[in-house]
């Protein structure tokens, strides 16, 4: 027996080098695609994040007294605490995945020179009053601010200081550097992306035309040239000096850049023009090809309203009406007509691509979606119940629902109408600056409005009911299709109608979902636009309709006088296959996903209970947050 023992001892002893260290040759191939993780060339993980921040560097944030940096507010995205600059303690809920810092570009510097009375602002008549009456502090400092950024807003800045704080000036590199090596400082491959980016603030006469830009580059690329502003006689705001910006940051500097978009809804119905430009030009070939190319994404929800659609323009679809802000422009110097919200909205503006890519061969409105806070606090809040507001001026107190965020003599954007909003999720394969940016490029994500639920959505022509039961989604996902963003390969033999396959899980630590819906929006052989909004997937047993709705709520468990709800309705899960039953070849058309939450509290219940807030009756209390997927494209030719 010892023998025997000893034999089989040497026997292991004589094959252990070759269990440890066998060749490749030696391998089968089937073993070499034994695992499913290996080498697989499609996104596995969401990672979460902000691509619209602003510190105290930004000029409207530095006014309204934000005293938090940049290092400090990469360390809270990072999930530390730290201090706001009203001397609150403030931490996220959970850790983001990466963050975008984008300090307006035009008069980087002025705001903290400002407030140390610097010598340039002191001898301008405009600067000396805007420093005398920022040092009285309270509402005199507020009517300063206030009276800066409407002389910005109507381009009547002193031009001395314009040319002191713009490109070239010693202040305006040294604090573009800066921003460049803060970001550089806290990327941390793998754990943290810190993108280098920024605001370019087009806002002639109030109407909003902001296009932030995510750079993919290093602090040595980036730092061969500083971005462009938008205040004459320096710079412009027409958007497409700003593409003129980004061919020379590629072209001459080997750099890779875009930009993208925001609140469409306050331009007054510029931002997605079909016609004419603000500034003159023509909706030709030219231009849909430059905004085609540098423009990929839109920011379909932040702070100041949401960017999905109206319920004017999508009378029928029950939903339409979530967080709305439809007064006037950005500083209410003209209010709001009707006619001009089919310039302002995501849904209506993927509309009107199809027919300008009908007409003029690209479609410049052919973006993904994103959710941002544009929070100006340094603070990347979008939790309702973890809101520090627009700015420090109404971080967390008592008043802050019944104080302005902006008013005029024609109209108010009230304080309790400010949105806790939103965040980005990127299907990448890994957290990287490359990885992530390539994901938005090619519009493989989606936008929410705080919450951080799982989404899927993928189109073809094949799918199963089968697949939707699948325990990784993405494996039928990808074999038989493409992930939103993408466009609907072709169809094959025998192919009738495109398949779609979603799946939405709720985050752990908000609310049940609701339903899933697929809005599908397509221009007929006439060329006129038409939309449609199915459910595809309901919860607590509820049913879809012959007319692909389901008319019966989910229902409501929010305690207002405690701000909580319960998820005793709704459902943590929900996935389907759905065929469009109305699809014709002949028309193109794209589809997106929407993902509702049942019923929460809003920010202003919280700050009810939690700071005794008196809350105005005209005030929303309850909302539905939710998901956007950026859309799935179908083309006739």
């Amino acid at each position: 027996m010892a023998r025997r023992a000893l034999f089989l001892l040497a026997s292991l002893i004589l094959l252990a080098p070759a269990i440890a260290l066998g060749s490749s040759d030696s391998v089968s191939e089937q073993a070499k695609h034994y695992s499913p993780y290996a080498n697989s060339p499609h996104a596995t993980n969401v990672y979460w994040g902000d691509s619209h921040l602003h510190t105290g560097l930004s000029l409207d944030a530095g006014l309204f007294g934000n005293t938090v940096g940049l290092d400090d507010a990469y360390r809270f995205a990072r999930g530390e605490q730290i201090t706001s600059s009203t001397g609150i303690p403030v931490r996220l809920s959970r850790s983001l995945d990466w963050a975008v810092i984008t300090d307006h570009t035009d008069l980087m510097g002025f705001a903290t020179d400002l407030q140390r009375g610097a010598p340039n602002i002191l001898a301008v008549e405009k600067g000396r009053y805007w420093y005398d009456e920022f040092m009285k502090g309270g509402s005199a400092a507020g009517a300063a601010a206030f009276d800066l950024i409407s002389n910005f807003a109507q381009m009547t800045l002193p031009e001395q200081l314009v040319k002191d704080y713009s490109p070239g000036a010693e202040v305006f590199d040294s604090v573009w550097s800066d921003i460049v090596d803060a970001a550089e400082r806290h990327n941390d491959p793998g754990l943290f992306t810190a993108f280098i980016g920024f605001e370019w603030t087009s806002v002639p006469k109030g109407f909003n035309l902001h296009r932030n830009v995510i750079i993919r580059d290093d602090g040595k690329v980036a730092k061969k040239t500083v971005p462009p502003t938008t205040q004459p006689p320096i710079g412009s705001t027409d958007p497409m000096t700003l593409y003129e910006w980004l061919e020379t940051y590629e072209t001459q500097h080997g750099g890779t850049a875009f930009a993208f978009a925001h609140n469409g809804n306050l331009s007054n119905g510029w931002l997605f023009p079909t016609d004419k430009t603000y500034h003159g030009g023509t909706v030709d070939a030219d231009y849909v090809r430059l905004r085609a190319k540098w423009e990929p994404h839109y920011e379909i929800t932040q702070i100041k309203g949401d960017g999905e659609t109206h319920p004017i323009l999508s009378p029928d679809d029950e939903f339409a009406d979530y967080e709305t802000w439809d007064v006037g422009n950005l500083d209410i110097s003209e209010l709001k007509k009707p006619e001009m919200l089919k310039g302002e909205y995501a849904r209506e503006a993927l509309k009107q691509g199809l027919k300008l890519e009908a007409k003029l061969g690209y479609n410049p409105y052919k973006f993904g979606f994103g959710g941002a806070t544009d929070s100006h606090t340094s603070l990347t809040t979008a939790d309702e119940d973890n809101f520090f507001g627009k700015s420090a001026s109404v971080e967390p107190s008592a008043d802050r629902v019944s104080h302005p965020f902006v008013k005029s003599e024609l109209g108010t954007f009230e304080g309790y109408t400010l949105v806790a909003s939103g965040y980005t999720g990127i299907w990448a394969h890994e957290n990287s600056r490359s990885a992530l940016f390539d994901a938005m490029k090619r519009r493989e994500t989606y936008g929410t409005t705080g919450p951080r639920m799982t989404v899927r959505f993928f189109g073809g022509w094949r799918y199963e009911d089968q697949d939707a039961l699948a325990n990784d989604l993405a494996r039928p996902g990808y074999a038989k299709g493409v992930p939103m963003g993408g466009d609907l390969p072709r169809a094959g033999k025998g192919d009738r109608a495109p398949t779609f396959l979603v799946a939405a899980l709720r985050d752990p630590q908000s609310a049940n979902l609701d339903r899933i819906q697929i809005v599908k929006g397509w221009m007929d052989e006439k060329g006129e636009l038409h939309e449609r909004v199915h459910d595809v997937a309901v919860s607590d047993g509820r049913k879809i309709g012959p007319d692909g709705r389901c008319k019966e709520p989910v229902g409501n468990t929010v305690d207002l006088e405690s701000a909580t709800w319960s998820n005793s309705i709704g459902t943590a899960q929900l996935a389907a296959v759905w065929q469009d039953p109305d699809f014709d070849p002949k028309e193109s058309a794209f589809y997106y996903a929407r993902v509702l939450e049942i019923p929460t509290p809003r920010w202003v219940v919280y700050d009810k209970v939690r700071l005794g807030a008196q809350i105005p009756a005209e005030a929303e209390l309850v909302g539905q947050e939710r998901a956007y997927t950026s859309p799935i494209w179908y083309a006739t030719k």
